[in-house]
């Protein structure tokens, strides 16, 4: 496989782990450095969709033991029966409406001036959520009650809006809610493994068609890069938020907002395609 492949494949899968985990919309960097590397043909987009399993098995591997304790608490521990329900809960408003929408979203959203307003408009809420008075009273994701779970699992339907960010949505629909910043990002987390999971295995489904046993290199790469990058900055960002708002990651989004609206206006990349 030629080797400018192989590294535009490790490019994108570090860009997909350092920022799938953050509030700062891994599907408009990925939009951004797909085209600039012009990997943005449908095998480039759906490529970008599939390497996000390697971003997952980070978040798996980082929470293996406090997995592997709830799996096993399931059957007799009501503190494990309840996490998982509320998982489920907080699963499907997004599995649901990007059923019966994706089509929808990605022929009218996916634009330059929607998505760098989800930038700029996410950016503000960030700052709306870290000014205001915040009273925790879930210090634990077991504590959650199945109401938060939906309110949670809504916030993250939000991310169907391209430019949005799945975390994003979820961790600052978190701090709304009352829970602590460190409950609200695990409760990202874990909720990113069956969101984004069912996501990649629908897209490699539907999409088979398009990938080669000549392409297992490429995927390969960009796997094993996403899944190293995302490692890293799941563990940075576990430290940062112990003594850090969100208010840097708004800053980032009005820069990146605006240099969406700039890179079109230049024509340099094309904002109308997941």
């Amino acid at each position: 496989m030629d080797a400018t492949i192989l590294l535009h494949a490790l490019i994108l899968g570090i860009v997909e782990g350092l920022t799938e985990f953050l509030p700062v919309s891994s599907t408009g960097h990925l939009i951004l450095v797909g085209d600039l590397l012009h990997f943005n043909d449908e095998k480039g987009k759906v490529f970008e969709i599939v390497i996000q399993f390697g971003a997952i098995l980070a978040v798996a591997w980082e929470y293996r033991a406090r997995i592997a304790a709830l799996l096993r608490a399931l059957p007799r521990e009501p503190g494990a029966q309840r996490f998982f329900v509320n998982l489920a809960i907080a699963f499907m408003p997004a599995a649901v409406l990007g059923l019966l929408f994706h089509r929808a979203i990605k022929a009218l959203l996916f634009q330059p001036i929607p998505v760098a307003l989800a930038f700029i408009v996410g950016a503000l809420i960030i700052f709306w959520a870290e000014r205001r008075h915040h009273r925790v009273r879930v210090e634990e994701v077991e504590e959650l009650r199945a109401g938060d779970a939906l309110w949670l699992g809504f916030a993250q339907a939000l991310a169907l809006i391209p430019g949005t960010s799945r975390s994003g949505a979820t961790i600052i629909g978190g701090l709304f809610l009352g829970l602590s910043r460190r409950t609200a990002t695990e409760f990202s987390f874990f909720l990113a493994i069956p969101t984004l999971t069912a996501a990649t295995f629908y897209q490699a489904y539907k999409e088979r068609a398009l990938f080669t046993a000549a392409d297992t290199p490429m995927l390969a790469v960009g796997f094993i890069a996403a899944f190293v990058s995302a490692f890293f900055c799941v563990r940075w960002l576990l430290r940062y938020i112990s003594s850090h708002d969100f208010v840097p990651f708004a800053w980032y989004r009005i820069a990146f907002g605006l240099l969406i609206l700039a890179t079109w206006r230049l024509g340099w990349v094309d904002w109308t395609s997941p």
